[in-house]
């Protein structure tokens, strides 16, 4: 295939992609265009696990989310992995949440159902009840694409100097259909101590680490992710962005509110920035020290809509 034969090709395959909203930065929109159903390579669904599979454990804290949470266990046991230990830690739901759980209680290695602390105290109560060497969770309304936890694993192996990985993210809706991707240039620890940037739906990373840096600080309750990845970061671990998409993050109304992001996140964000750079900065300093990974981004989303960049 000739230059003009593959800019034809490509072009062809620009006019297929849904078309993002003008002027958007997608890593900074939670929809780039209107709902259309959810397509990923058949090769995901394909891909093997390691011929010697590390143990995987994943866990699923949940509240009152029984609209989803069953789309949510599907997508983890669905994964097929061959040694998943897979926790679902549900806070006392109130709504059908625990028969949704027990429809699917065969294929969980362990669920409780009891009042807790909120999200953070719940993801570390249920990797408490865990001794997996490779270890993730996965909100009650997101879900783990098809071959997530092959393709984490196999890179793990495959790389043993590495200690977290992720992948790209798909944004859904309430009915799962797609609304939007966040195409990610490759990881850079340096940007992601001024702004969180990565899936958390899509993250694996190894027990060792998690030891070390002493698991989730239950203090916080907005950008517990965050201060995850940042005591990661502190304790000389390595990252790599995988080449594919790994999890569906949904957008939905009962999602935790903009006033409540204000109120409680806000003063988390500036807490972990005064704790790992020493000062809080201001957003627009925030920007600019973040604007050469954002027009990375914006360069690779390009060539994933032209049809250019693999994933």
């Amino acid at each position: 295939m000739d230059r003009a034969q593959r800019s034809q090709q490509g072009l062809r395959t620009l006019e297929r992609m849904p078309k993002a909203k003008r002027g958007i930065v997608p890593l900074r929109s939670w929809r780039h265009h209107e709902p259309q159903p959810l397509s990923l390579p058949v090769e995901y669904q394909q891909l093997m696990p390691p011929n010697d599979p590390p143990t995987m454990a994943i866990v699923t804290p949940s509240f009152n989310q029984g609209e989803f949470l069953g789309r949510t266990i599907e997508s983890v046991l669905s994964q097929n992995y061959p040694r998943l230990e897979y926790i679902v830690q549900d806070g006392g739901s109130t709504d059908d949440s625990v028969e949704v759980i027990r429809f699917y209680e065969t294929g969980l290695t362990k669920w409780v159902s009891a009042p807790d602390g909120g999200q953070a105290d719940a993801i570390v109560k249920g990797f408490e009840k865990t001794s997996g060497e490779l270890m993730g969770w996965v909100n009650s309304d997101d879900l783990l694409l098809p071959g997530a936890l092959n393709a984490a694993a196999n890179y793990l192996c495959e790389h043993p100097e590495i200690d977290v990985v992720y992948g790209h993210r798909i944004l859904i809706d309430v009915e799962d259909r797609e609304i939007g991707r966040w195409v990610l240039p490759p990881h850079c620890s340096r940007t992601l101590r001024w702004f969180d940037y990565v899936p958390q739906e899509t993250l694996i990373w190894r027990r060792s680490l998690w030891d070390r840096v002493g698991g989730i600080d239950p203090d916080f309750r907005f950008a517990l992710d965050w201060d995850l990845l940042l005591r990661f970061i502190d304790a000389g671990a390595n990252f790599a962005r995988l080449p594919r998409f790994m999890g569906g993050f949904r957008v939905h109304e009962e999602q935790k509110s903009h006033a409540w992001a204000q109120s409680v996140g806000k003063p988390e964000v500036k807490k972990l920035r005064q704790r790992h750079l020493g000062f809080a900065p201001s957003p627009s300093y925030v920007g600019v020290r973040c604007a050469k990974y954002l027009f990375s981004h914006i360069a690779y989303d390009g060539l994933y809509r032209a049809g250019m960049l693999r994933s």
